[in-house]
């Protein structure tokens, strides 16, 4: 019945899109992204665009760290470079991704019933050089944004031409290295842009990450703002050892050596994504449309040990989890822009589907050699998504945004355990409310509200039995809702500075878990959380620009435990501070100051993290207007902090059989220098 009113709705937008538009609205957006003011713009005070000036002004020790010039965003690590980053936003630990949709050139990164984590978003192949910019969303209140999007979304997009070509070599200290060659020479009437990326690091630690990446892309594309398309081949290959987060007792006993060793020296893993992807635009003074369509092909074979010695005191708790799928999806939407009542009025209808063909599995190891499986599925998740939302001018300064979305969820499990295998299916509608009031004074005001989800791992909708333990398990709901309300406020009232502030409350109906190590998962309690933020952007003059972020959020869980109410992991406190430099003879540079503070580790709040404060810096000299060279200091404080906390139990060698309780930690990386050749063609 689901997907027979899902075949009707895609009949209804499919009549609809035949109207052809969307030159001006195009223009527009455009328009939009080269001003830092979105006062007047923006349909909330928590959406916002970082342009590609911008972002090259930010110093990032890692790609995935470029999702930080989003206000509020934590972007941490617990492993070897390979890995997927741990994000931090709006009082989740969003663990590898989940509740934050990230996409690059349209194509979703989170992968859905990954066997490491729900959501699991590994933006390696990300090359920060070829980004036009980022945008950001936060909230449930966006039609267009479906599954992992209750928290945010950050999207990414590449240049189809590039204003000149890019040769760079960089070198640093534990043995970086890194060379990129892109440019974008014309091709029978449009252009072919070609990247291509070599990076080696070991970090700090004490068993090198040896960490080995290549990189590529090349994209045809062809047309311009009113009417193009683009075709894009991406390729990344790496391999990585991993230093885990470690036990503070085995520092303090001096079982390793440093806050930089290991205790399973044999973690790590190798990972590839190949994708090819299209996308086209049609832009003509009634509205736009637009069609893009991709396939991904992603493996990665992950080696962990997070309790040494806990479940297996003779050969250590080592597991392997491969994970190796096909993606394909396609996303096509229409903007009409048509009087209604005579009111001034745009309305999108937009469809989404994915299929996710997925071989993943759990194994027992001892230095990368199984010795049992735990489990093997082999899974197919399909979805459907369409939305409607509508954009009305009621007065001169009040308008709306109405949205409304219905996703559509089938999963087919097949375990090697009969009894775990089976099908299901989800189905859940979102409804979407904006109202924008303004500009008064160069300010805006913005009342919010919104449904929203996010998809739980397939495995856990058809368990019955526990693969590890063999004990009976609870199956889990396929989607999982959310809730939120939000309020806020936009300035521009003085010059050239840009304010900010919203106040927020998501409520989630269950704190669902996936346990990678045992292969299941466990449905958790009813959440709130309330919280502001406050983002700052000032251009102080033609040299200096300065940003400036607050967030505070207030994590709890809705139900009575006596074990506590506090959601272990969730963020609190985070603060930012960048001033970046420009147009001073043939100098530029950037400092920035990162805040990301203390955390609860276990419900009661008996256990807490230490805060995380770091200084980066970034300094340039142009040798001639086609050639420069950059310097990046990371931590220049060179502060012992962690970079990520958590408290449980795990087991070292001569330790009781129970095990202990204790804080583990990965730490951030000591003060390294990197410095960079850029040559412009």
């Amino acid at each position: 019945m689901a997907f027979r009113r899902f075949g009707a709705l895609v009949a209804i937008m499919f009549n609809f899109s035949v109207w052809a538009g969307g030159k001006q609205i195009l223009e527009e957006i455009i328009v939009t992204a080269q001003h830092v003011s979105e006062v007047d713009v923006a349909d909330s005070a928590n959406v916002g665009t970082v342009t590609h000036e911008q972002l090259e002004a930010r110093t990032v020790y890692r790609p995935g760290e470029l999702l930080e010039a989003t206000p509020g965003l934590i972007v941490s690590q617990h492993s070897g470079e390979g890995k997927a980053n741990q994000y931090y936003l709006r009082g989740f630990n969003l663990d590898h991704g989940t509740d934050l949709r990230t996409t690059v050139d349209g194509m979703l990164v989170n992968e859905r019933s990954h066997s490491h984590g729900q959501g699991w978003t590994d933006l390696n192949f990300l090359i920060p050089e070829l980004a036009t910019g980022l945008e950001y969303k936060k909230g449930p209140y966006y039609a267009s944004e479906g599954d992992f999007a209750s928290a945010g979304t950050v999207s990414v997009n590449y240049a189809n031409v590039l204003s000149t070509g890019i040769g760079s070599i960089g070198v640093g200290q534990n043995q970086f290295k890194r060379m990129l060659l892109a440019d974008s020479p014309e091709v029978k009437g449009g252009h072919l842009l070609y990247a291509l990326e070599f990076e080696h690091n070991d970090g700090p630690f004490v068993h090198p990450d040896d960490y080995r990446k290549i990189n590529g892309v090349l994209r045809l594309s062809r047309g311009d703002v009113a009417d193009g398309f683009n075709v894009t081949a991406m390729g990344y290959t790496a391999k990585w050892n991993s230093s885990d987060q470690v036990a503070q007792r085995a520092i303090d006993s001096r079982l390793i050596s440093s806050r930089f060793d290991a205790i399973d020296p044999t973690d790590g893993g190798e990972s590839h994504r190949y994708s090819l992807s299209g996308a086209w635009h049609l832009a003509t003074d009634a509205g736009l449309a637009k069609i893009d369509a991709y396939i991904i092909d992603y493996q990665l074979n992950l080696f962990s040990n997070f309790t040494y010695f806990l479940d297996n005191p003779v050969n250590g708790d080592q597991f392997n989890q491969p994970d190796r799928r096909v993606t394909t999806a396609l996303n096509a939407s229409y903007t009409r822009r048509a009087p209604v009542a005579g009111l001034e009025s745009a309305t999108t209808v937009g469809l989404q589907i994915q299929n996710d063909n997925i071989h993943n599995g759990l194994y027992s190891t001892e230095a990368r050699q199984r010795l049992s499986t735990t489990r093997e599925d082999h899974i197919i998740e399909t979805s459907a998504g369409v939305y409607l939302e509508n954009t009305t001018h009621w007065l001169e300064r009040f308008r709306s945004v109405i949205g409304i979305r219905e996703d559509f969820y089938r999963f087919n499990v097949a375990s090697n355990y009969d009894l775990n295998s089976g099908h299901s299916s989800g189905q859940l509608v979102s409804p979407k409310l904006s109202l924008i009031f303004g500009p008064w004074a160069k300010t805006d005001y913005y009342v919010n509200f919104g449904k929203g989800f996010h998809s739980n791992d397939a495995r856990g909708t058809t368990i019955t039995i526990d693969p590890k333990s063999g004990a009976p398990a609870a199956r889990v709901t396929p989607l999982v809702g959310s809730k939120g309300v939000e309020g806020g406020v936009r300035m521009a009232i003085v010059a050239d500075l840009q304010t900010s502030l919203s106040v927020y409350r998501l409520d989630f109906d269950s704190e669902l878990i996936f346990q990678g190590d045992a292969g299941s998962t466990s449905a958790g309690r009813p959440s709130r959380r309330t919280g502001f933020e406050l983002a700052n952007y000032y251009k102080l003059n033609d040299w200096l620009t300065i940003d400036a972020d607050l967030a505070y959020a207030r994590a709890r869980f809705r139900d009575y435990d006596p074990g506590g109410e506090r959601i272990p992991g969730a963020v609190e406190g985070v603060a930012s501070v960048a001033l970046a430099i420009d147009h001073v003879g043939p100098f530029y540079g950037a400092i920035g100051y990162r805040y990301f503070g203390p955390r609860p580790l276990i419900e009661n709040n008996s256990v807490r993290s230490q805060s995380t404060a770091t200084i980066n810096a970034h300094i340039g000299y142009k040798i001639t207007p086609r050639n420069r060279v950059e310097g990046d200091v990371f931590n220049l404080a060179n502060r012992q902090a962690s970079a990520i906390d958590y408290f449980y139990t795990s087991r070292l060698p001569g330790e009781p059989t129970a095990g202990v309780n204790d804080i583990h930690f990965h730490p951030i990386e000591s003060r390294s220098i990197r410095v960079n050749f850029i040559a412009n063609f």
